[in-house]
């Protein structure tokens, strides 16, 4: 069993109620291989809401505690964020999940990339609350980017 981020599976969570159906990830959860889940809304978020960004370094930092996560606004949900992985990596642990796959960029589950915090579109290196929480623990994290290098091996 792998899980998933609920918006590759076709499901309109993302902040502005979309979504980026990757069909291979779709045709796992039809087959019962896969299960989605969303750290965002499990963090008690709704959508649509306001995008967000990380601010003073990446998944790791907010876990350390010197780092936050900022709405465009510059409303601190960092509790969500936090909130939402933990929830998330409880979920993979009772599922048994050999990896995860997440969106890239995404505050929570950037697994290479996120945004700068600077609400640009510009780019860095980091990852997301959800993915650096799962990697601490010992779970496969895979960005939806490089799936189809490993599919197989996740199946």
């Amino acid at each position: 069993m792998i899980v998933v981020s609920s918006c590759l599976a076709g499901l309109a969570v993302r902040y502005n109620e979309s979504h980026c159906l990757d069909t291979r990830i779709r045709q796992l959860i039809d087959e019962g291989k896969a299960i989605s889940v969303c750290p965002e809304l499990l963090g008690g978020f709704s959508t649509p809401r306001e995008p967000a960004e990380m601010i003073g370094g990446d998944g790791m930092d907010v876990l350390d505690g010197t780092a936050r996560v900022v709405t465009k606004s510059g409303e601190d949900v960092t509790e969500g964020y936090v909130k939402g992985a933990y929830l998330t990596l409880k979920k993979v642990k009772e599922l048994h999940a050999t990896a995860v796959v997440l969106k890239e960029y995404s505050p929570s589950c950037g697994s290479t990339w996120i945004y700068n915090g600077e609400f640009k579109g510009k780019k860095i290196k980091g990852n997301g609350v959800t993915a650096a929480l799962l990697g601490r623990n010992g779970i496969k994290v895979i960005s939806e980017e490089r799936l189809a290098e490993g599919l197989n091996k996740l199946i």
